[in-house]
């Protein structure tokens, strides 16, 4: 090209549309000398803070999703969106952009319509095994949809489409630590099989409840270890209940794990929500898991992604209404069978798409080169 590669990158909102965006970006700064990358997220939300430490400028719109319990203040946000729209077609056409990518999140929708409507080529990425409605309504005009589950057709044009996976924090992957390492730097045992339990940065208040439940459960476990990261927001009510109930010995508990890829490392056995992007790790990493989707999402997409899993024996689901009462016992009753843990380990691994993110770099490239 005669002159430097410019890309936008929009959306955010959660770390399933953060991470893979972040990820995107190193890759393009790795590939191509002098790229100018330019984010836009909406204010308040964490892409806010974390585009910025990584090392990338960004963008806030002030926008928000749509209430679905009470139409009447989807006014706003209508007026929010509009707004926005108007906002996204200034920064286009300042900053000029080559292509223009949409990760999911409320700045997604806006910001990739502002674009198609300026004639920047787009990709989308989905990462979920059941599209969203801002993806759809933008497929019919994106150049390129890269997705992360087989049969995405039926939401997008045929043509379009692109089985690539899902990018992941590659840093998870880097072995720099021993297992026996990594489970005494949490201060537990090596000899014991351990179980980590995540929710998401915030938290989930299903799975810390099925804890606190258990909590004898897990006191009485001679060869099981649990390290579980409750999220910041329910720290100080889970703090007041381990001081009344008394933390098992066998229990780590921190409200937030900053180096993933120890926890990941250390853990047998995985508990998490069903988000893409935790799925994605989990595939990349061939970590046996329990899944348990979050029924608070649109669509229930949580639930499909962990389905598209299940089906191939690659993953357990427990649904969220019934893990109160069952997913520590199930935890106990999969990770004490050896055999059920090589099952889930092989299969989940041979779903993961390890080279996601250059996949879908090698796509935005070519679309740049195409228009170019």
């Amino acid at each position: 090209m005669s002159r430097e590669l410019r890309v936008i990158i929009a959306g955010g909102g959660t770390g399933g549309h953060i991470f893979p965006a972040i990820a995107i970006a190193n890759m393009l700064k790795a590939r191509v000398s002098g790229v100018k990358i330019l984010f836009v997220g909406a204010e308040g939300r964490m892409e806010m803070e974390r585009v910025p430490q990584a090392g990338f400028e960004i963008k806030g719109l002030k926008i928000m999703g749509m209430n679905r319990k009470n139409m009447l203040k989807n006014v706003k946000v209508l007026y929010h969106f509009l707004k926005s729209r108007a906002e996204c077609r200034k920064i286009i056409r300042d900053f000029n952009p080559d292509v223009a990518i949409g990760v999911g999140g409320y700045a997604s929708g806006p910001c990739i319509g502002a674009a198609e409507d300026l004639h920047v080529p787009v990709l989308l990425q989905e990462q979920n095994s059941y599209a969203g409605v801002t993806n759809k309504m933008l497929s019919k005009k994106a150049s390129v949809v890269c997705v992360a589950y087989e049969g995405m057709e039926r939401f997008f044009p045929n043509t379009r489409v692109v089985f690539t996976g899902n990018p992941v924090r590659q840093e998870l992957k880097a072995d720099t630590i021993t297992r026996e390492l990594a489970i005494r730097s949490f201060g537990l045992e090596p000899t014991k099989r351990t179980v980590l339990i995540v929710g998401g940065s915030l938290g989930a208040r299903t799975v810390n409840e099925s804890v606190l439940m258990h909590l004898d459960l897990i006191r009485k476990q001679k060869d099981v270890q649990f390290i579980w990261q409750t999220g910041k927001y329910y720290s100080e009510e889970i703090k007041s209940a381990l001081q009344e109930k008394v933390k098992p010995a066998n229990l780590y508990v921190s409200d937030f794990i900053s180096d993933m890829a120890k926890a990941y490392k250390a853990a047998d056995l995985v508990i998490s929500r069903a988000g893409a992007c935790s799925i994605s790790e989990l595939q990349m990493l061939g970590k046996p898991a329990i899944l348990v989707p979050s029924p608070n999402v649109a669509e229930d997409h949580q639930t499909k992604n962990a389905m598209a899993l299940v089906e191939k024996k690659a993953a357990v689901c427990v649904k969220d209404v019934e893990a109160r009462m069952i997913l520590v016992p199930r935890a106990l009753e999969i990770v004490n069978d050896s055999e059920k843990m090589s099952q889930l380990g092989k299969n989940i691994l041979q779903m993961g798409k390890p080279n996601a993110t250059k996949r879908i770099v090698e796509e935005v490239l070519a679309l740049v080169d195409f228009k170019g």
